[in-house]
């Protein structure tokens, strides 16, 4: 059984920052797609960051420069580090994972199997 656990979220001034966690199990992140996705009120959940099989990772434009993510094999854990928050990063913050021998970072949220249940970012300005 997959389960996936996220922790980090919290309320910060802009400017502030804060590091997502998501620990998984029952699944080898190693060999895995994973990716942070975030949907606020009345939006529609959009990809914000991604990491590949080999490490390669991708960001939506809007957190280019102020996020980073990446992965722990031995922790099985994905993180999420946020820098320079903005209010418009207010949302629920989701991990997913889809298990892959080889993928590059993917930001279509139809193609993740496993879901976490969210954390709360909200960024006070």
């Amino acid at each position: 059984q997959v389960q996936m656990v996220e922790s980090g979220g919290g309320s910060v001034q802009a400017g502030g920052s804060l590091t997502l966690s998501c620990v998984t199990s029952g699944i080898n992140i190693a060999r895995s797609c994973m990716g942070w996705f975030r949907q606020a009120p009345g939006k529609e959940r959009e990809g914000v960051a991604a990491i590949g099989t080999l490490g390669s990772t991708g960001y939506v434009d809007s957190v280019k420069g102020r996020f980073t993510i990446s992965k722990d094999r031995a922790r099985n854990t994905l993180y999420l580090q946020m820098n320079s928050l903005k209010p418009e990063d207010t949302a629920m913050y989701y991990c997913a994972a889809r298990i892959a021998s080889y993928c590059d970072p993917d930001f279509s949220k139809q193609n993740y199997m496993y879901w976490g249940q969210g954390t709360q970012v909200t960024v006070a300005s």
